[in-house]
């Protein structure tokens, strides 16, 4: 009943992404001068569009099965803590080992798949996800839950840079910023429905089997995108490995792409102290959450999912730099209303700062494909590095905060990394 309830939720957000892609397909007809709708597409004309229509159906596939995993132990971590008879620090690891991977593994990825492939890669790293996913059930220490979570982690890279590359170079300019935006919609719904699947099998059942039905929807998942996701066109191969590393000299110049590196840094490490560490404040007085109801908390992503879309059309009528402004300055209100007192002021400021986030990730990623001048898979590769080591740090650096500091010295230290974001993009983008 728990593996029906959690994969009948993931189908109807997939329902909301079809009628996204969707309105995807329209706008590309349209600029043919033709506004078509679905119904009017039967004919013999339907393998002309088909392509546009299943890039962001399968980006968003792509992007869901990928979170789907990554953040599904944040829930779970007071439990780990109680059943492995740890710290916090130590329970954190289980969210920044994958953290750690992606960020080690993100540039070499990017490297292979200018020479490779985009698809081949997405597909064969998708498998590898589901695999060590249902693996890590297999743990039976907190050492072994770690190693796993490591190897999910180095699946994941590859699967990020070269869906980011993929999309600005295979979507029409046009749409290229909604696209992204429907790419992120499906990282925001995965993320929601991994931590809400994990914290309800695991409130029911052990823990263990909250990795076995992630892996296996991951698996189903990873079967569509590979039969839905349309080859490249654009895709440029590098002759060989040693000519794609020679262009990260080239994006280490180039000052808008070192801009957005820092603005993904910082991005990611204020989502990951935001959501590792509200579990403990949710989970301690006078809150005293449940591992299910802290799984429920995350039911905030589900209004991004609803928002984030919305931002690719900011993006491409207002531009990426006043975006990502703007959803800075959300987020940074959401955050200080986490210091309120009422569980009901908690979530809301949650759902702002969250919703910020996604805003924020939709304009790091589409501004590494503008912002880059070849070699786009190594370009996005080491944005993927960079932002996931600012995911890993956001769950590392907060043990240093005196323990006096509390959630108070959290939400601090994420309005400064905030600032920082809106100071860098302010001053270094350029649309």
């Amino acid at each position: 009943m728990l593996v029906l309830a959690g994969w009948s939720g993931y189908a109807n957000a997939f329902g909301f992404l079809r009628r996204r892609a969707v309105r995807v397909q329209e706008i590309i007809v349209d600029t043919g001068s033709v506004v078509a709708s679905p119904s009017e597409l039967d004919g013999p004309d339907l393998q002309n569009v088909a392509g546009p229509m299943r890039i962001p159906l399968a980006a968003a596939l792509v992007g869901c099965c990928t979170f789907l995993n990554l953040y599904a132990p944040q829930p779970l971590l007071p439990l780990f803590v109680r059943e492995f008879g740890v710290n916090q620090a130590a329970a954190d690891l289980t969210v920044g080992a994958s953290l750690l991977a992606i960020a080690l593994a993100g540039p070499f990825v990017g490297v292979l798949a200018d020479a490779v492939g985009r698809k081949r890669v997405i597909v064969a790293a998708m498998f590898a996800l589901a695999i060590t996913t249902m693996l890590a059930a297999s743990a039976r220490s907190l050492d072994g839950l770690i190693v796993w979570r490591f190897l999910q982690g180095l699946a994941i890279p590859g699967i990020i840079a070269c869906t980011i590359a993929y999309i600005s170079e295979e979507s029409p300019l046009a749409i290229t910023g909604r696209t992204m935006a429907i790419y992120v919609t499906g990282t925001v719904i995965g993320g929601f429905c991994g931590r809400f699947i994990a914290g309800l099998v695991a409130a029911h059942t052990a823990w263990q089997y909250a990795f076995v039905v992630l892996g296996a929807m991951t698996f189903a998942g990873t079967i569509a995108v590979w039969s839905l996701l349309p080859r490249s066109k654009r895709f440029r191969r590098q002759p060989n490995a040693a000519a794609s590393l020679r262009s990260f000299g080239g994006h280490l110049c180039n000052p808008q792409l070192l801009a957005t590196y820092a603005v993904g840094f910082s991005v990611l490490f204020t989502h990951v102290a935001c959501f590792n560490h509200i579990n403990y404040h949710l989970a301690a007085a006078p809150y005293n959450l449940s591992t299910a109801q802290l799984g429920s908390v995350f039911f905030v992503y589900l209004i991004g999912a609803v928002i984030t879309p919305l931002a690719g059309k900011w993006i491409d009528r207002i531009g990426y730099r006043r975006t990502l402004l703007a959803a800075v300055a959300m987020g940074a209100a959401g955050t200080l209303l986490t210091l309120a007192r009422p569980l009901t002021v908690v979530i809301a400021g949650l759902t702002l700062m969250c919703t910020g986030i996604f805003v924020c990730n939709s304009a790091g990623s589409g501004y590494v494909g503008r912002a880059a001048h070849g070699s786009r898979s190594a370009a996005a590769g080491l944005y993927v590095a960079v932002y996931f080591t600012g995911g890993f740090c956001g769950s590392w650096f907060p043990r240093f905060l005196p323990s006096s500091a509390g959630w108070t010295g959290i939400v601090v230290l994420i309005l400064i990394m905030q600032v920082i974001t809106a100071a860098i993009a302010g001053l270094l983008w350029h649309d």
